[in-house]
């Protein structure tokens, strides 16, 4: 079956294809036109790119929340400024992963868990289906238990109590899709910029040492075996599994190419806002590193939870700094955790065809968090070990992707060129040794040049 039919059919007029576009994501007809008026060639700067913009900033939310908080807090209070490469590679790496799951949206008309279900052997894709409802519920854990947390502490009320106004305010931005799905992108990117505004003032209040960042990057290395642990925890809460399925799902059919030109065009466009978003969100990353590193590495390299850096914040930094550091963990937990309810529902009904109200997916996914505050684990332990899953989890559909990328017969004109095939598999690659050596270390053996 060749996917682009449905958006290549001949006999399809371009009045036919704009009623689709009003109804397929909830675009409004305003909207609509300008995003026409831009693929016209009649809109120039930002007016060309604001309306087509949306995709990838609500997927960005997938690489600032609360698991991020937890790996880099961990990652610059025990090493300082030694992990940030690993920030820097990880959304390096976020940034090519993402804009091909937009391109095969774009190219393809579907998204990546329904190309799997089609062209992929049965047992292969119910395997990846449970592995991706297995990673969802890592990112639910982390995302909701985030928002609680924050809103715990800044209330001063108990973290039960912080989960139900959690669940609450998650419940109402989820509703508010009903009045289409512009609205609650416009709401995920203001919640966006708020996380980034925090960090940006952060960076004023947390004394850094510039050239120890610059060292840092410029010579990449790993100070111990722990280490590893971390850095992967960092690729996993960075290059995240459900955003990979879920970009494809929100550019399939956002817009509807009437030709060849205009799908270019789409591609292009997305690409530019894939760079700017995930840059935001690679920068917000190495902020929080450089914060912690600012904060706790110097005296108190054992700041391992987010509650401990909150209280460790306001006699180090004052009060702003701390109340920073929870504003944004709270952005950060309600949108990534509407985001990921929807990457959720996208992955179910790709593989199986299978849908659930929205509410009951957010109530399933919600119990194991609820389990495990009842349970007394440490919540930042829980957050840290979550993202190991998810990195464990994050070569399944970033092979799937690859694959169907550089496939003629399914992307068409669109498919991967030589460079970018090549840097996606070195990518997929890398995060792939990455999981060895740590299953390696979890096993018990050695790893040379990290004992």
């Amino acid at each position: 079956m060749d996917h682009r039919t449905r958006i290549d059919e001949p006999h399809r007029t371009d009045s036919q294809i704009e009623s689709d576009n009003d109804q397929s994501d909830g675009l409004t007809r305003g909207t609509v036109a300008a995003v026409r008026e831009a693929l016209d060639g009649r809109r120039r700067g930002l007016a060309l790119l604001l309306p087509l913009a949306g995709p990838a900033v609500v997927v960005s939310v997938a690489y600032i929340d609360p698991g991020n908080f937890a790996t880099n807090i961990q990652a610059g209070a025990r090493y300082g400024y030694a992990l940030l490469w690993v920030v820097l590679l990880a959304n390096l790496v976020a940034m090519l992963f993402q804009s091909l799951s937009a391109k095969l949206g774009i190219a393809t008309g579907c998204n990546l868990a329904q190309l799997c279900r089609e062209r992929l052997p049965a047992p292969l894709v119910w395997f990846m289906w449970i592995v991706s409802e297995i990673a969802a519920m890592a990112t639910d854990l982390a995302e909701f238990l985030g928002g609680a947390i924050g809103l715990a502490l800044l209330l001063h009320i108990p973290l039960i109590a912080g989960m139900a106004i959690t669940a609450v305010v998650t419940y109402a931005l989820l509703f508010l899709q009903r009045t289409g799905f512009r609205p609650l992108e416009l709401v995920i990117g203001a919640l966006v910029g708020v996380i980034g505004i925090c960090y940006l003032i952060e960076l004023f209040i947390t004394p850094i040492s510039w050239p120890g960042v610059a060292r840092s990057i410029a010579a990449p290395r790993l100070p111990d075996a722990s280490a590893v642990a971390i850095a992967v925890g960092i690729i996993g809460a960075t290059v995240m599994p459900h955003a990979l399925f879920l970009h494809s799902g929100l550019t399939q059919a956002r817009v509807l190419a009437r030709n060849e030109t205009e799908r270019a065009r789409l591609v292009k466009f997305s690409n530019v806002e894939v760079v700017v978003a995930l840059s935001v969100a690679g920068l917000v990353n190495m902020a929080m590193v450089m914060m912690a590193s600012g904060a706790f590495h110097q005296g108190f390299s054992d700041v391992a939870e987010i509650g401990t850096a909150y209280r460790t914040l306001a006699p180090l930094l004052g009060a702003a700094a701390a109340g920073l550091f929870l504003v944004s963990l709270i952005a950060s937990g309600i949108s990534s955790s509407v985001v990921g309810t929807l990457a959720g529902q996208m992955i179910m009904q790709g593989f199986v065809r299978f849908r659930i109200p929205l509410w009951l997916r957010r109530a399933v996914t919600m119990v194991p968090s609820f389990i495990v505050v009842a349970m007394g684990v440490n919540v930042t332990e829980a957050l840290v070990a979550s993202q190991v899953v998810l990195s464990l989890a994050l070569p399944f559909p970033m092979a799937a992707l690859v694959w169907f990328t550089c496939r003629g017969d399914v992307m068409g004109p669109h498919r991967n060129r030589l460079p970018t095939a090549c840097a996606a598999v070195a990518g997929a690659a890398g995060v792939l040794a990455l999981n060895v050596v740590l299953l390696a270390q979890v096993c018990g053996a050695a790893v040379p040049g990290l004992g």
